[in-house]
């Protein structure tokens, strides 16, 4: 009995110490291999971020080109067909190009003060283009700021007009050059480019400030005509028919309007009897600025 109970624990012990040898043979599962299988048992991939498909790594190539082309686009200057007369008083075809000679180019003096907004409004309704000549005093407030921005996104061109308005002769080359800078810098600094015209109040220009202007890549331009500050046109009916109906008005006029209201009134009827008599209301984009002839040189 004794001899039977020992045989069988003998066996047990074989039993118990092979399976110990077996199990010790099983490679165990790596951390590394454990991840390759997700809760459901299924297989996980193991593809990097810095693994992609052909088809991923080709439209990545094709965004990047598409990238590279728009970097390199290169913006094309307008081409000008007008220029301002020597005189600065008109509007001329420029040598050897076709354009038409019937236009008139309207302009508004002492913007943004209160009406200039208003203008632009009636401007735009009617599809009349015009240049803006704004003094930096206006641009100073959050309020100039903005109707500035405003007239500009509407499409106008915005003219520099000196800063406040003096008369340049009676100041001294610093400060000509301070009201003519100023102002081109504040326009900049808000819309995002110079003007490229430049009105001296009442017509006044000086040798250091036509200098200044030209640095600063500005063409000079004064009028035609203009009558919005006499007594006898401070209305519209009246302001309307000397504007149109005025001898002075020729083939190239540079017509001068001012941020008024009755200017505004006369606006509509201004932009009719000049197309009634078939001028074309010039878009002073076509006309060449200092800074154009400045850059034709620098290119011979």
């Amino acid at each position: 009995m004794k001899k039977l109970i020992l045989s069988t624990l003998l066996a047990s012990t074989l039993v118990l110490t092979a399976c110990e040898a077996a199990e010790s043979e099983v490679t165990p599962e790596t951390d590394e291999e454990a991840t390759q299988e997700d809760v459901s048992g299924e297989e996980v991939s193991t593809e990097t971020d810095d693994e992609m498909s052909d088809e991923e790594t080709e439209e990545l190539e094709e965004n990047t080109d598409e990238e590279s082309d728009e970097d390199s686009e290169v913006v094309e200057a307008p081409e000008y067909l007008y220029e301002v007369s020597d005189n600065f008083a008109y509007i001329n075809v420029l040598d050897g190009k076709e354009a038409n000679k019937k236009v008139a180019l309207l302009t508004y003096d002492d913007a943004p003060d209160k009406h200039a907004v208003e203008i632009a409004h009636v401007l735009a309704e009617k599809d009349a283009p015009a240049i803006f000549f704004v003094n930096g005093m206006y641009l100073e407030s959050d309020e100039g700021k903005d109707m500035l921005k405003e007239i500009h996104e509407m499409g106008f061109t915005i003219g520099n007009h000196s800063h406040t308005h003096p008369s340049l002769p009676s100041l001294s080359e610093e400060k000509q050059k301070e009201e003519i800078l100023k102002t081109s810098d504040l326009v900049e600094e808000i819309i995002g480019v110079r003007p490229r015209f430049f009105r001296a109040p009442f017509g006044q220009n000086t040798d250091y400030s036509k200098e200044v202007v030209k640095e600063d890549g500005m063409a000079l331009m004064n009028w035609t005509y203009g009558y919005d500050w006499e007594a006898d046109y401070q209305n519209a009916e009246a302001l309307a028919d000397i504007m149109t109906n005025t001898n002075l008005l020729v083939s190239g006029s540079n017509l001068l309007m001012h941020d008024r209201e009755w200017t505004k009134e006369a606006t509509p009827a201004i932009i009719d009897g000049l197309r009634e008599k078939d001028y074309e209301l010039l878009d002073p984009e076509l006309i060449q600025s200092g800074e154009s002839e400045s850059e034709e040189m620098s290119h011979d």
